[in-house]
């Protein structure tokens, strides 16, 4: 007689869990804290999902793979904040001593731009995405370019033909690219086609390019348009990422920085 009220409990810890999941928790031994159980129990519930393909594995934890959608800028910024903070710091040794670089919209550039706010400035600084000058723009030493363009009123990243002829006039040693999706053998994917076209712009006048991803990017079933990325570049992620992602970055030549 026990057997129904088992399913049905196990049923609303599965439940219980992926809401943790999508809200941002991970972590196995966070996870068996905010249930009130063991570790070994959230493995077993995290193996049964991943059978079921609700979820995927991390190191230490898992994400719920997620359909594709594109939230507000706002709402957004919400999300992942110790994740994102976390890859802005792997990615500042990334940015170079001289030359310019580009700073793409989006939260995750943001957060990079905060870092680079910190430092002294003496560099050039190019975006496309509102937020990301705003804050570089009060930084002393930086010279900061805003592309012109229309701007999208989900993002505030510009797109457009006035982006276009900034960047035919412009060359950056590294392009840090944001990305509502990753793949490493496909690139990165966005919710235009628009979108995708600017990021191959700037990556083409890139010496090197780097993607700026949290986790749950990866976890993106897919997106509606893709941006194709030159040759060996590198993608800086945080350590929920799904287990399999240094085996699909190694087999895209896709370098990989895992933020702590």
């Amino acid at each position: 007689m026990t057997r129904p009220t088992t399913r049905r409990g196990t049923r609303e810890r599965h439940e219980a869990l992926l809401a943790l999941l999508r809200g941002g928790t991970t972590r196995v031994e966070e996870l068996a804290a905010a249930l009130s159980v063991s570790p070994s129990t959230v493995r077993r519930d995290l193996g049964r999902l991943t059978a079921d393909h609700k979820v995927a594995r991390t190191y230490g934890g898992a994400v719920v793979p997620e359909a594709f959608h594109e939230r507000p800028v706002a709402e957004s910024a919400l999300l992942n904040r110790q994740a994102k903070a976390a890859i802005a710091a792997a990615a500042e040794p990334l940015v170079p001593a001289t030359g310019a670089v580009f700073v793409d919209a989006g939260t995750t550039c943001a957060a990079l731009a905060r870092t680079l706010a910190a430092e002294q400035g003496g560099r050039l600084a190019v975006t496309r995405g509102l937020e990301t000058a705003n804050i570089l723009v009060g930084a002393a030493g930086w010279e900061v370019v805003i592309l012109g363009g229309r701007i999208l009123p989900l993002s505030h990243g510009l797109v457009g033909p006035l982006v276009d002829l900034a960047l035919d006039r412009l060359s950056f040693e590294v392009a840090f690219l944001g990305a509502d999706a990753v793949d490493p053998a496909r690139g990165v994917g966005e919710p235009t086609l628009e979108e995708t076209a600017v990021k191959e712009r700037v990556a083409a006048r890139a010496r090197h390019v780097v993607v700026l991803a949290d986790a749950t990017k990866l976890a993106v079933r897919d997106a509606p348009a893709w941006a194709r990325l030159p040759t060996s570049w590198t993608l800086v992620t945080d350590a929920a990422a799904p287990q399999d992602t240094p085996a699909r970055c190694a087999a895209a030549g896709v370098t990989l920085h895992i933020a702590e």
